[in-house]
Parts: C-alpha cells; structure tokens; sequence
C-alpha cells in the first residue's frame, strides 16, 4: 500500500514536551536500577570508548546487554528506555528488524537470533555527556546527550531481509516497504527530464554509501534539487524524510524537523539508482547539507533492504560535544 503524504506531519508541528534530556536518564537510570551488578559491568561503557563510535549492523559480536539475557522486567524498563525517545512508529520499527530475524531463524538457524540485540550505555545518565545504543543485525540505533539541551539520534539504520516476508504468520510484512513506495510514487510523479535528473545510475549500488567509516565516498549532493519539485511531489520528499524523523517522541521530532528546514529543504537532492519496476533492484536518497537518508534494496533478489538515517555534522552528537569540550575543557 503506498503511503499517502496527506498523512506526512507537517515540519512545523509543534511539539508538546518537558524536559527530554531528564525523561531519557530518567528511564536508563531506572533500567540501570534494575540489573545486578554483572549485568550493569556489560552494559555499562565509558563515554569516551571507542566502541561508542564503533556502529555496525552485520551480525557479529558486540559489547552491551543482550535482551535474551534480560529477566522481564528489566526488559520491560529497556523498551521503555526507547520509548523515551521513539514514539509507537519508532518502537515498531525496532520490533520488525527484530520480528524479521525470526523469520530468518527459520530459514538459517539459530545463527539468528531475535534476543541477540544489545542495550550500551555509554557513561553515566543525567551527566553530560553519556548516551546510549540498542544495536544487532539490521540495527543500530544511536543516542548521544552531549551536553544540556543537545540531543543526537543518528546513525539510525534499520535493515529488513527478507524485505517483503513471502509466507508464515508475519506474511506480508513489509517493515520498510512505505519508504520504497513512497519513493517510486515520486519518481513515477516526475516529468522526464526530473527523472532523468534524479537518477545517477542505470544499476543500484548494493549497499548504502554511508555504511560505517565511508561517509566520505557520498561526495557532494546528486540527483534532483527539491527546490524544482511542485508541491505534491516535494510533500512526498517530506514524507520520505519523516519516515525516519517521524518515528521519533514528538518533542525530538519536532527538533530533529527544525534542523532539516534550517537546512532548507529545497536545497535538498533526491536521486535514484537502478530501474523502476517493482520487484527490480533499486536504491534512492535524500541528501541535504547535513541530514541523509539511504535505502538501498538489490541483495537476494531484491529482497534485502538497508536504510540508515545519518546527520554528517551530528552523528553521535559530534559537533555538540565538542563545543562542549571547548567552553568546557575536562581537566
């Protein structure tokens, strides 16, 4: 089903909050409260680790707290650490990855495991800076409180394989699939010489150009400016940008949609890669002066999908921490 971007939320909605930055240490103190003390020596990292910066989401090993070796309530205390930041949208996404490596468990084995997904945090919460991270195959999704009043979010990535669950209870289940319609429902919406534009290769990449430690290979923004789209099809580009900022608690929402307009959207550029038959590999992107979104759709048959949401001046809460750092220098 293609989602309509009569349901995008507008960039200037306003947000109803207090305090962000006290509700999320709030809720890692109270998930922090409720380990014994082997399991707070796993999920407890210094902030200045390197592992902090040390994002992945292939399958592989990782330092945290895994939620299989969380009793329910502390479980419990751990959704609601996201919750602090994700509103219900959000809280489904990260429930999908996890929902489509069961489906993967079926298929290859234990190798896969929905409970193998791990809860870092990094320093201590409510003293700046710390921060936290839940991550696994298909996701990494990275949270830094820099300093007072700064909140980071990205790298977000989130991966679906299969992209579209083809039997089973979760039949169906296209975790990502509204971005992917959005994103033809764009293209098909260009006149040809947009078209022409907005795609800078005849084949897709086969992978994310942002994946860890490659940001540099993006090179400047390609594709179409948005500032030449009508408004139907610049609303879908908003759309698409809101799948990601969207999933968001509505107070960061609002904040994270403050940084794309101060941006300015229209100097935006969406491109496209790969042909446009559903069911061929494709790939796309929306890319600002700072915020990116990627989503590429090519391995097993186009079925197989990583999208990640990154700040390039952000990411990690980078650029905040280090005016921290200068007005505050740690002795």
């Amino acid at each position: 089903m293609v989602l309509a971007a009569a349901t995008f939320l507008p960039f200037g909605a306003a947000a109803q909050t207090i305090d962000p930055a006290r509700r999320i240490a709030d809720a890692a103190t109270r998930f922090l409260g409720l380990l014994d003390e082997a399991q707070r020596k796993q999920a407890i990292i210094a902030f200045d680790s390197e592992n902090r910066l040390d994002w992945h989401y292939i399958p592989r090993s990782r330092q945290g707290l895994a939620l299989g070796a969380m009793k329910p309530p502390q479980a419990e205390a751990a959704r609601a650490l996201f919750a602090s930041v994700l509103n219900e949208r959000g809280l489904q996404a990260l429930d999908n990855v996890r929902i489509v490596e069961g489906v993967l468990r079926e298929s290859q084995g234990s190798f896969r495991d929905p409970d193998r997904y791990y809860v870092s945090v990094f320093g201590t919460p409510g003293t700046f800076p710390w921060g936290w991270r839940f991550e696994g195959h298909h996701l990494s999704f990275n949270v830094a409180l820099p300093a007072a009043g700064r909140i980071s979010v990205t790298p977000f990535f989130l991966g679906s394989h299969p992209a579209t669950v083809r039997d089973g209870p979760h039949k169906g289940l296209r975790p990502l699939g509204p971005a992917e319609d959005l994103a033809r429902q764009l293209m098909s919406s260009l006149g040809e010489q947009q078209r022409r534009t907005a795609t800078i290769a005849d084949r897709s990449f086969g992978e994310i150009v942002a994946s860890p430690q490659r940001e540099r290979d993006l090179g400047s923004p390609r594709g179409l400016e948005i500032g030449q789209l009508d408004g139907a099809a610049r609303n879908l580009v908003e759309a698409l940008v809101d799948r990601f900022v969207g999933a968001l608690a509505p107070d960061l929402a609002a904040a994270q949609k403050r940084r794309v307009m101060e941006q300015e959207l229209a100097r935006f550029r969406f491109a496209w890669a790969g042909p446009l038959g559903p069911g061929e590999a494709h790939y796309f992107r929306v890319h600002g002066p700072a915020t990116l979104i990627e989503h590429d759709n090519t391995q097993n048959n186009a079925n197989h999908i990583h999208s990640v949401w990154r700040d390039l001046a952000s990411d990690f809460g980078t650029d905040a921490l280090a005016e921290h750092y200068r007005t505050k220098p740690h002795r």
